[in-house]
C-alpha cells in the first residue's frame, strides 16, 4: 500500500519540526571538530538573513538597552508564551524602533522598507532569547557586515567577527564580545 502525502502550511510544517526537536535526544559530541563547530554556532551564526547565537541575542539586548527598540524585554517566557515556541519566528512581542533607533539604522546605511512591519524577532534556539529578523533591508545581518563581520566557514551557518567588527560593535551599541 502506498502512502499518500498530504501538504500542510508551512506554518504547521515549522510546529511539526519543533515538536521533533524538543523529543529528539541531544547529538553526542565525539570529536574536537564537532565541539568546535557547535561552539561557533552558538556564539554566531546566520537564521535566514539575519543573526542569531550569543551575538545575535546580544545585538537585540543592546538595542533595547540603549532605547533603540521598546516593546519587550529580550526574553522568552515560555509558560506566557502565546504563539512564541522554543524556535523560530516570534509574534508575541510588538516591538518598535525608536527615533533613536532609526538613526542608527540611518548611520548604518539602512532603510526600513515601506510596507513591512519594521522590527521581527526570533526566539533562538541556543540562548532561549529574542534576536532581531527582518526588518531593516537587506536585514539585520547588514550593519555588522558592514562593521567587518566575517563568514567563518563556507559550509554552514557559523560566523565569526574580525577586530574590526568587534571595536565596532563595541563603539556603536556596547557590545563586548570577549568570551564568556
Amino acid at each position: 500500500m502506498g502512502a499518500t502525502a498530504t501538504t500542510g502550511s508551512p506554518a504547521a510544517v515549522a510546529r511539526l519540526i519543533e515538536a521533533l526537536q524538543q523529543l529528539a535526544p541531544a547529538m553526542p559530541i565525539s570529536s574536537l571538530r564537532q565541539h568546535t563547530r557547535a561552539h561557533a554556532l552558538r556564539e554566531a551564526r546566520t537564521c535566514y538573513d539575519h543573526l542569531a547565537g550569543r551575538l545575535g541575542v546580544e545585538l537585540m539586548s543592546a538595542m533595547i538597552g540603549n532605547g533603540h527598540l521598546t516593546g519587550g524585554d529580550g526574553t522568552f517566557d515560555l509558560a506566557r508564551a502565546r504563539q512564541d515556541r522554543p524556535t523560530g519566528y516570534g509574534h508575541d512581542v510588538d516591538y518598535t524602533l525608536t527615533a533613536s533607533g532609526e538613526e542608527l539604522l540611518a548611520g548604518l546605511g539602512l532603510r526600513l522598507p515601506a510596507r513591512r512591519r519594521p522590527v521581527r524577532y526570533c526566539v533562538d534556539w541556543s540562548e532561549q532569547r529574542h534576536h532581531l529578523a527582518g526588518g531593516p533591508r537587506p536585514g539585520p545581518a547588514r550593519p555588522v557586515h558592514a562593521g567587518r563581520l566575517d563568514t567563518a566557514h563556507r559550509h554552514h551557518r557559523a560566523v565569526s567577527v574580525t577586530d574590526a567588527g568587534r571595536r565596532g560593535l563595541r563603539d556603536v551599541l556596547g557590545i563586548d564580545l570577549t568570551p564568556p
